[in-house]
């Protein structure tokens, strides 16, 4: 607790006013736009009753690898009138915060499904913490988060030839193990981000350098290991990683090793975008884990930062689920199809400073979004590791993997 004090008074007190200026220039949603710090096991739900059972649909590809591809299909039945939303805060909007961002209404409009229940979270903790003891008809989980609730069946297989903009998404989107289970869809991409070394002053020295300098930003996130297997990896001093969210008990070793190599109170771990903005701006950490996103903003406030390219990244993607056992699934469906679609991601795009997963999206507000996180460049895209949950399976491949729990108690040991 002490250490944590240091930190935030650090921060305050080094953040003068042009740090300040950044923070408030950024949207509403991105403070919590960042991936969370994980989630809590919950107990175990029932089989959940396939959505094709109230909704009429085309029988489910099946089958391993390929994305399952949208066929002729009966059209999603009649809404039932109401549907209830569980998300991060800035991810749906309805006007209550800025009457520029509102794309609930437009649903509402369109469909005749009125959102009666939308709650809004900061962190994975949070939204499985809602999901113990509400119900909802959609759900917007993190990768992590998104691993558990497959793995417990507590969310249902999409029927992606309903989905109208489901083909507009790009196969490396739809085919993430994060989203998929034996063959079947359960996510369908809505906005992604990647993880990058930023900096002002005087180039790091080598891909290691965000754990060997001081003072630093790191995200603060178990799934912020993944990144540091990845440098170790790259410097060729550690073991060979193929995926650095499935790693064995050894890579985990190396790269918490690596991350306590200069811990202390110079570093900060951030979950509020607003903190590393503060942190950069102020010139309180030398190198910061941040997105394409801040990097967009300090160059936009006259004061250009660079970052480490060329190397592979790690990123993630937020998707919307269908809930096992949906109270209104055709209007759950109609979300679904809504917010896959240009106009509703172009929105939350603008609104978040977040990537969507359909380019269709990259005209008008979001366009700069796209142009950041380079969405259309699919070498790029390519360069990225999306956030799947660690598992013991080592994501389904075989082999001997440390899981979530695992990742999350050395993460613990790690920032007290």
């Amino acid at each position: 607790m002490a250490r944590d004090r240091l930190r935030r008074t650090r921060l305050g007190v080094l953040a003068g006013a042009g740090g300040l200026a950044l923070a408030v220039a950024v949207p509403a949603g991105i403070a919590s736009a960042a991936p969370p710090t994980g989630s809590p096991s919950a107990p175990a739900a029932a089989r959940p009753v396939a959505a094709a059972a109230t909704v009429p649909t085309a029988a489910p590809t099946r089958g391993s690898g390929a994305s399952p591809s949208p066929k002729p299909s009966a059209s999603i039945g009649k809404g039932e009138g109401t549907l209830r939303v569980l998300t991060f805060q800035g991810h749906v909007e309805y006007g209550g915060t800025s009457s520029r961002a509102n794309w609930v209404s437009s649903f509402e409009e369109d469909t005749g499904c009125r959102v009666v229940k939308l709650d809004r979270v900061r962190s994975g903790e949070e939204m499985a913490a809602k999901l113990l003891g509400n119900s909802y008809d959609v759900i917007s989980p993190p990768p992590d988060l998104a691993g558990l609730l497959i793995a417990e069946r507590r969310v249902a297989p999409v029927e992606t030839a309903l989905i109208e903009a489901y083909k507009h998404i790009p196969k490396r989107l739809r085919e993430l193990p994060a989203l998929r289970r034996e063959g079947k869809v359960y996510g369908i991409p809505y906005l992604w981000a990647v993880n990058q070394v930023i900096y002002e002053l005087g180039r790091p020295q080598g891909p290691e350098a965000l754990y060997t300098t001081s003072p630093v930003a790191i995200r603060d996130s178990p799934l912020s290991i993944a990144d540091a297997a990845l440098a170790l990896a790259r410097t060729g001093a550690g073991p060979e990683v193929k995926d650095p969210f499935q790693l064995t008990a050894a890579q985990l070793d190396a790269a918490v090793k690596l991350l306590a190599e200069r811990d202390g109170p110079d570093r900060v771990y951030w979950k509020d975008s607003t903190d590393v903005i503060r942190a950069l701006a102020a010139g309180s950490v030398r190198l910061a884990q941040a997105l394409p996103y801040h990097r967009d903003l300090f160059r936009r406030a006259g004061r250009p930062m660079k970052a480490l390219d060329g190397a592979p990244m790690t990123g993630w993607v937020d998707s919307w689920m269908l809930a096992a056992k949906p109270a209104s699934p055709n209007c759950a469906y109609k979300w679904l199809n809504w917010t896959s679609s240009a106009e509703a991601q172009r929105s939350a795009a603008a609104w978040t400073g977040l990537a969507p997963a359909n380019p269709e999206a990259c005209t008008g507000r979001a366009r700069r979004m796209c142009e950041i996180y380079r969405v259309r460049d699919d070498a790029w895209l390519r360069r990225v590791f999306f956030a799947a949950r660690p598992t013991r399976d080592c994501g389904g491949q075989g082999g001997e993997c440390t899981d979530y729990t695992d990742w999350t108690q050395r993460w613990k040991n790690l920032v007290k």
